[in-house]
């Protein structure tokens, strides 16, 4: 295993057991709002730090990017963090949320960990050497149509001008799917692809940290991660669509 993998592990299971014990309090937990149907809670803070400091003691002269805390120190590594996704699950005692680390070398996603907590499901990749589930190797469906296919995705909920194009979006794929889910948590969103529980994944507007570890695990299992246009700077636009290639190519007829 990757020394850098190696440590993103540590830091997840260290952040994903803070979060679990703090469950049964989840009425008398601290809550701010950051926007519209947009939270952040003393749990959040706290697993951030967690994997923060984690990660600084092996690496201290690395970069980071994290949902609560924003940029911080600079160089060629930066770490991509969201300590807590899946946040309102969280506070309303629905079981699905997760821990999301990945690490950029120089622009390139390099490492990821994606962990569920409740589950003790860990999903992991490190740049070229394919993805696990516990430790086992994962892979993509080979599904090759819409046909029956199992998609998810997620709905904006702050930015109007994604909800409609979501809508229009939703609409189109419904009829033409065996189902659409929406579970609220992008990163495990990501990973049921790589895994082949989804045989595929749609969104739009979302933030570096909600796509980064998961988009390195879709790609390591085989899959593809495109911009709407069928471009890979999903990063950047936040809009993202995963799955094997020539789903994707359905995915793609459908949103353009």
């Amino acid at each position: 295993m990757h020394p850098r993998l190696n440590i993103a592990i540590r830091a997840a299971r260290a952040a994903g057991d803070s979060i679990v014990r703090e469950m049964d309090r989840a009425c008398d937990i601290s809550i701010e709002s950051k926007g519209t149907n947009d939270f952040v809670t003393e749990v959040d803070k706290n697993a951030e730090k967690i994997i923060i400091n984690t990660i600084k003691n092996a690496y201290p002269n690395h970069a980071f990017l994290a949902e609560e805390t924003g940029l911080s120190g600079e160089g060629d590594f930066l770490w991509i963090i969201d300590p807590l996704d899946g946040t309102t699950n969280f506070l309303h005692g629905f079981p699905h949320f997760a821990v999301s680390i990945a690490l950029q070398h120089k622009g390139v996603l390099d490492q990821a960990v994606i962990y569920d907590p409740l589950k003790q499901e860990l999903f992991t990749a490190s740049k070229g050497t394919g993805a696990l589930l516990n430790n086992k190797k994962i892979r993509v469906t080979s599904k090759k149509s819409l046909d029956g296919a199992l998609l998810g995705t997620g709905f904006p909920y702050n930015n109007e001008k994604a909800v409609t194009h979501f809508i229009k979006s939703f609409k189109a794929f419904f009829p033409k799917v065996a189902g659409i889910r929406r579970a609220g948590v992008a990163s495990l969103d990501l990973a049921y692809v790589a895994c082949g529980r989804l045989d595929g994944f749609w969104e739009f507007a979302l933030k570096p940290w909600d796509i980064a570890a998961g988009a390195l695990i879709v790609q390591e299992a085989g899959g593809i991660n495109v911009e709407l246009m069928g471009e890979i700077d999903f990063m950047k636009t936040g809009n993202i669509i995963s799955a094997n290639p020539k789903m994707i190519k359905a995915m793609l007829k459908i949103l353009r």
